[in-house]
């Protein structure tokens, strides 16, 4: 499964790209595009900032490690670029081309509710990561102490629903908490049973010495 640009609370907007500080001594920033090409995120004019009041036109430049060198209007000086640090740039949904089914946007995924093929709540998407080795949700909620990261496959997330607002996983053991507890369950239950097993088998022989050492009749 593709995922497509970060996460927003407003629907109509999507943040595909932040800015990741200066570049440069001449007015250049680092941008990180969250686009699934990432050279798209030059293509939305304006962005804005996360209010929706700031606009800005972004001009790619060239790339660079992590995202692009651009210019961006308003930012003359490395101080200028700096000070922007961190700020994520958003384009509204209409302006961004529709996907097929199996990409989604990130935005559509947070706050979706985790539950597992039984049926059983394993808890909410608070998040999408992506840290190189492929993209995982953050799940949160439903009796867990912490978040836990589900990868976005679809061996792991067979089905996205996004009209019931929910997510069906089937995640690989030991992702969540009760996957360790139920193992440990079955395995302590299989153990008893072997040992019962070990001890009725060792009735049997016993009972089975005693009739052989009984006298004849």
């Amino acid at each position: 499964m593709t995922l497509t640009t970060d996460l927003i609370d407003d629907p109509e907007r999507i943040c595909v790209g932040a800015v990741a500080g200066a570049f440069g001594v001449r007015g250049e920033v680092r941008v990180k595009s969250f686009c699934a090409q990432p050279e798209a995120i030059g293509s939305f004019d304006p962005l804005t900032d996360d209010t929706g009041t700031k606009r800005f036109e972004l001009t790619l430049m060239r790339p660079v490690k992590g995202g692009y060198a651009a210019r961006m209007s308003g930012v003359v000086t490395r101080e200028d670029a700096e000070a922007l640090r961190g700020l994520r740039l958003f384009a509204p949904r209409a302006s961004l081309p529709s996907l097929p089914d199996d990409e989604f946007y990130h935005a559509d995924l947070v706050g979706l509710e985790v539950v597992d093929t039984g049926g059983k709540r394993l808890g909410t998407v608070r998040a999408v990561h992506d840290f190189g080795a492929g993209d995982l949700l953050e799940i949160l909620g439903g009796g867990l102490r912490q978040s836990v990261m589900l990868p976005f496959t679809k061996d792991a997330v067979p089905t996205v629903d996004l009209a019931a607002g929910r997510i069906v996983a089937d995640p690989p053991l030991g992702i969540f908490p009760e996957d360790d507890k139920d193992a440990a369950d079955k395995d302590a239950a299989d153990k008893d049973g072997a040992d019962k097993d070990g001890a009725d088998k060792d009735g049997d022989d016993k009972d089975g010495d005693d009739t052989r050492g009984e006298p004849g009749v």
